[in-house]
């Protein structure tokens, strides 16, 4: 198994390809759709990177896979899918949970609940096959309620916003849907019940210190040296001081723009009568 990494600088955001050099068997996880805020233009650059790497490797794309909704990008999984409509988007079952409250936020009277906007839901436990990769879904709620990590043959765990990098911590939990308690009992009762060999690939990296970009983590390192959530950290302890932290946080840039296409499986809203699509922002009075 072999794993090639790419880094959005803009959103922090690593992507991944996972694949078996024989047999050519792939997968991406968590791929960006480049998006300015100020024109809101929508443009390929990360996605073509993927897309020179599968071809120039001739990898078969299985699935495109999203550890949760995020909100700090646009998915690109559909731009990936018009490539590559063999591969599947899929995304853990609890996703639905956030489709229905953010269907509320954005007001979408239309919109479905049920996920059928993705091509596959993915049960606690369920062993996706991509050909030679056989790929565990972890449900890891606390950032969201539907977050998930990816274990692949058992050797790596590909974290999304749950475990970042051994000398950072955790993502937040402040979202709507979000619990520090639960990402306490995702990671402590679930990912550091994993072998300490375990390789952990995160979903972002925000190289504290001016440091390099990093990505690679091993569960015991992570035990050993997490700041924030180690093995000797208590459920008070690290509830507190998440809490704490979350209140200090401003909104991701991007949160209304993504979480609207993010829920629709990276599906841009649909064309208008002039042919432009639009996206849509609710806006609080403050009084």
């Amino acid at each position: 198994m072999k794993i090639e990494s790419f880094f959005d600088k803009n959103t922090f955001t690593l992507t991944y390809i996972v694949y078996d050099e024989k047999t050519k068997d792939a997968v991406i996880i968590d791929p960006v759709l480049d998006y300015d805020p100020a024109s809101s233009k929508v443009s390929t650059t990360s996605l073509d990177l993927l897309e020179a790497f599968i071809k120039k490797n001739h990898l078969r794309l299985h699935y495109i896979l999203e550890t949760h909704a995020h909100a700090d990008h646009l998915s690109g999984a559909q731009f990936v899918k018009a490539v590559f409509p063999e591969a599947k988007v899929a995304i853990g079952e609890d996703l639905k949970k956030v489709q229905t409250t953010f269907k509320h936020v954005f007001n979408f009277k239309e919109f479905n609940e049920n996920g059928v906007q993705f091509d596959k839901l993915l049960e606690d436990n369920f062993v996706l096959k991509a050909g030679d990769l056989n790929i565990k879904t972890l449900f890891t709620p606390g950032h969201t309620p539907a977050c998930v990590s990816f274990l692949v043959n058992d050797d790596v765990v590909f974290t999304g916003d749950v475990l970042f990098m051994h000398d950072y911590g955790t993502g937040r939990c402040d979202f709507p849907g979000g619990s520090s308690a639960q990402m306490f009992d995702s990671v402590k009762n679930r990912l550091y019940t994993l072998d300490d060999n375990v390789k952990v690939y995160v979903g972002h990296d925000y190289s504290p210190g001016g440091r390099d970009v990093a990505y690679e983590s091993t569960i015991g390192k992570q035990k050993e040296l997490n700041p924030q959530l180690n093995a000797k950290t208590t459920k008070e302890e690290f509830v507190n001081s998440r809490d704490g932290r979350d209140k200090t946080l401003t909104a991701p840039k991007l949160l209304l723009q993504s979480l609207q296409v993010n829920i629709d499986a990276g599906h841009l809203p649909k064309e208008e009568d002039n042919g432009v699509p639009y996206l849509k922002m609710p806006i609080k009075i403050v009084k």
